[in-house]
């Protein structure tokens, strides 16, 4: 039973623990990881399964988008439309940027965690969507977005807004595949409070430009942030549902 996973963002944080636990529960599974570094980590414990596991690694700059969808879209293109039982595409790359007022945001920043945030996750899905059409694989796409996204926050608009952007172009896509032959299953899924790089970006801010920096500061001194591994779990619990798609904005807290 061959599984189709492409995931963004799979060097570090959640998409790397994601990235882990597939190689680990799936056997057959094709994994197709796109960040901007390859991860040493994911090789060796790919090498290392006896399932058949395949893992390949882009080295892709998702500031680029119009690239990086063009090159999903080629590659998709070369496959065995017959191959897979299941194919997924989990966008999880983003980025929370340097937080500031957006009166003094840079251009080029703001421009960037735009396209990191945004513009990727729907170009990618456009060319996975588009790509896997005719494939006989239950499709499903797996937006990985953020409370923020659904509750407003100073100082970080642009994060805000990819992520609210995130929600609602998988709201319209699910509204489209629903009437489409083999249609796709989306999801745009909050996946809790983690302890990951975005984290400590958050909690290293000025308190000067981001004066939420304390409600970060309490979530980890309390213990209240969970870690990658544990939240993958649960990302990949809610992938597994029954269920999938009936919400397309959803959190992992949702009950079964």
């Amino acid at each position: 039973m061959p599984h189709l996973h492409l995931i963004t963002g799979a060097s570090r944080g959640l998409g790397h623990a994601i990235a882990e636990q597939l190689l680990q529960q799936q056997p057959g599974t094709v994994l197709l990881c796109i960040s901007r570094h390859q991860s040493p980590a994911l090789a060796e414990l790919a090498a290392k399964q006896k399932s058949n596991v395949e893992l390949i690694q882009w080295e892709q700059d998702l500031s680029n988008p119009i690239a990086a969808a063009a090159r999903v879209r080629e590659w998709l293109a070369t496959q065995d439309a017959q191959r897979f039982d299941s194919a997924t595409l989990i966008n999880n790359a983003g980025t929370v940027g340097n937080p500031a007022p957006l009166s003094a945001a840079v251009d080029g920043d703001l421009s960037q965690a735009l396209r990191i945030g945004l513009e990727a996750p729907m170009l990618l899905t456009a060319a996975f969507l588009g790509g896997t059409r005719d494939w006989r694989a239950a499709r499903k796409v797996l937006n990985i977005s953020s409370g923020l996204g659904r509750n407003a926050m100073g100082s970080q608009a642009p994060y805000c807004a990819a992520k609210a952007g995130m929600d609602q172009y998988s709201r319209a896509v699910a509204l489209e595949e629903a009437n489409a032959p083999n249609g796709a299953r989306i999801v745009s899924l909050a996946p809790g409070v983690i302890d990951t790089d975005m984290q400590v970006q958050l909690r290293g801010a000025s308190a000067e430009k981001f004066p939420a920096r304390g409600r970060f500061e309490k979530l980890k001194s309390e213990g209240l942030l969970d870690s990658p591994a544990s939240a993958a779990a649960k990302v990949l619990k809610y992938l597994a549902r029954a269920d999938f798609g009936s919400k397309p904005v959803a959190d992992v807290r949702d009950p079964d």
